[in-house]
């Protein structure tokens, strides 16, 4: 016999509510709601509102000095049959993953090596940071002299000192080696933060396990595979979500070293955004670019937080 809602004690429903909030948000959510709110109103006064009229633009047929046409979905439409933006969007996985993935396996060595026992350690700390400290703008512009396909260093020395090649290469201008040329800047750029975040997991990782995992007999490789990198699993997810979100929103690398050439070899979704609203002037257009992919992702950075705190509470 079931029992009608309206007879059920009043404390029932808050009270599951409230054991469902806890399950989800963890058994201190009432704190986190003070800390959390004040954080969240000034987010929602600087962001709000500019995000919102951003979405209601990308919905319009808006040319630079002329006022918008509300046309729908016409923009996505038409992008999402549009080869160049296609290009562009996979031009823009390639870059990010490519990157995050050399980044990170640079820094497991860069902390492997600040780690061991090797003479000066903080200078060579400091060397290795140069990368990350050197304004984007400085490092983008010596890489463009560096790859440049008739002064360049690297043909310079490929060519003339080590003899490796028989004439120099565009490193820029040849679809063969842009995208890789443009990848390798950022992994230059990057690898020290991956470097330094997980020298700072590998100091806070107990001794005693590798004393441990040694008297058991485990070599070097086993220790690093069951000791290091399960204790570098969390901060792994968080630089790698991190980065995967500075990457894939670079412009400053791939605009000054190529623009999105040669023939849109390495267009990216930042360059094209940009190129669509200045270049072109229809800014609908450039932020219906812009917006596109942010529902991917949102989905990859909440799939990432959630697998974050499921780690937590192992």
């Amino acid at each position: 016999m079931s029992v009608p809602a309206a007879s059920l004690p009043k404390t029932a429903v808050p009270g599951g509510l409230a054991i469902g909030l806890r399950r989800v948000l963890g058994p201190d959510y009432r704190m986190g709601y003070l800390f959390v709110t004040p954080i969240f109103l000034f987010v929602l006064s600087l962001i709000a509102y500019p995000f919102c009229y951003a979405v209601y633009l990308s919905l319009t047929h808006k040319l630079v000095g002329l006022p918008p046409v509300f046309v729908g979905f016409e923009n996505y439409v038409r992008l999402a049959w549009d080869g160049f933006f296609q290009r562009a969007v996979v031009n823009s996985f390639i870059f990010t993953f490519g990157s995050v993935a050399f980044k990170m396996v640079l820094g497991v060595v860069m902390a492997l090596v600040l780690t061991s026992n090797v003479r000066w350690r903080s200078f060579w700390t400091g060397v290795l940071l140069i990368p990350w400290v050197a304004p984007t703008v400085v490092s983008a512009l010596n890489f463009l002299w560096i790859f440049d396909g008739s002064l360049g260093v690297l043909n310079y020395l490929l060519v003339r000192v080590f003899h490796i090649l028989p004439q120099g290469v565009g490193w820029l201008s040849e679809p063969n080696t842009a995208m890789a040329s443009v990848v390798a800047v950022n992994v230059w750029r990057g690898f020290p933060f991956f470097g330094i975040s997980f020298l700072a997991g590998m100091k806070a990782i107990p001794g005693e396990l590798y004393e441990a995992a040694a008297v058991d007999g485990a070599g070097a490789l086993q220790r690093f595979r069951h000791v290091t990198l399960p204790g570098l699993k969390n901060i792994m997810v968080i630089v790698v979500l991190l980065s995967t979100i500075w990457t894939f929103n670079d412009f400053q690398i791939v605009y000054i070293l190529t623009k999105g050439g040669p023939g849109g070899t390495t267009m990216v979704m930042p360059v094209l955004t940009y190129e669509t609203a200045f270049g072109a002037q229809r800014l609908g257009e450039a932020i219906a670019v812009a917006l596109y992919l942010l529902p991917a992702l949102a989905v990859t950075i909440m799939v990432l937080a959630r697998y974050m705190r499921r780690g937590r509470k192992r």
